[in-house]
């Protein structure tokens, strides 16, 4: 499909909701520094939603340096790269993860994967739009630093959900990721999950420190403050048998935390009945 019919095919099915009706709720984990557990909260997320009964599809954003496979022990046939080449459609890359969540792996060490052009952006919108209705929620890992692609996904999706933990220098990456999307693109909402923090008190200190900065320096930008996972060693545990924490450790602080944020987004989620007109394709099509 050219560019042109792609663009116009979505334009015809955004004139309502997705096909099934309800849009899903579409999440970026985001920090614009690596280092900070994104990967771990999205999967573990991505676990504890499916475990409650929702269908969820996780992104892995870093698209020429995959690590949501190699976090979970999987090896994967096919990937993002099989599916901007045409070979492949979206569903026939998708790879089940522990619990029943799905999963588009990323390809490793293809460098024209770092930025995606237009056409490639417009032809995963495409793919994005067959399957809209078989989702209730899509988690976008993004990568590391503030490029093209990270850009791009924290654009695409309703909610950016900025992971910080109690480190400076998290804190100044994200502050620098706020503040390119807020001056470049006019977004002036985000949720904040800090993680890997001591206790309540040093989660909110952090919280406080970037959300004063932001206030200083950015004006009217909101910052929701979504919680905090503690630091637990049972996490380390679980990487290095490149499973799940929530999965070997299900009743782990951390587990209990992120199980908590899942049952407050699905919260959220039904009580907006999943009818946000800005789903996945919307916010692309104002890049």
């Amino acid at each position: 499909m050219t560019q042109a019919g792609t663009l116009e095919k979505i334009m015809r099915n955004t004139d309502g909701n997705s096909p099934g009706g309800a849009s899903p709720g579409v999440f970026s984990v985001t920090s614009g520094k690596g280092g900070v557990g994104k990967t771990n909260i999205t999967t573990n997320l991505a676990y504890c939603l499916a475990r409650r009964g929702k269908r969820v599809l996780v992104i892995d954003a870093d698209l020429n340096l995959a690590n949501i496979d190699i976090l979970l022990g999987l090896a994967p046939k096919y990937n993002i790269q099989h599916v901007l080449s045409g070979d492949k459609t979206l569903a026939q890359v998708l790879v089940r993860g522990p619990g029943g969540f799905q999963i588009l792996p990323a390809s490793s060490g293809i460098l024209s994967l770092a930025t995606l052009d237009e056409a490639q952006k417009l032809f995963l919108l495409s793919e994005m739009e067959e399957m809209a209705h078989d989702l209730d929620f899509l988690l976008i890992d993004t990568a590391a630093g503030i490029n093209d692609n990270v850009i791009y996904f924290n654009l695409a999706a309703q909610e950016r959900l900025v992971v910080l933990t109690p480190e400076p220098t998290s804190l100044t990456d994200a502050y620098a990721l706020i503040k390119v999307m807020t001056a470049n693109h006019g977004i002036d909402r985000f949720r904040v999950l800090v993680n890997m923090a001591g206790s309540k008190a040093e989660s909110m200190a952090v919280y406080r420190k970037l959300a004063m900065t932001a206030e200083r320096f950015l004006g009217s930008v909101s910052l929701d403050y979504l919680g905090f996972i503690p630091m637990d060693s049972k996490i380390t545990g679980a990487v290095r048998q490149q499973k799940l924490m929530a999965e070997l450790f299900p009743d782990s602080r951390a587990t209990r935390a992120i199980d908590g944020l899942a049952g407050r987004l699905i919260e959220e989620y039904e009580k907006s009945d999943g009818t946000d007109d800005n789903f996945f394709w919307r916010g692309m099509l104002n890049l």
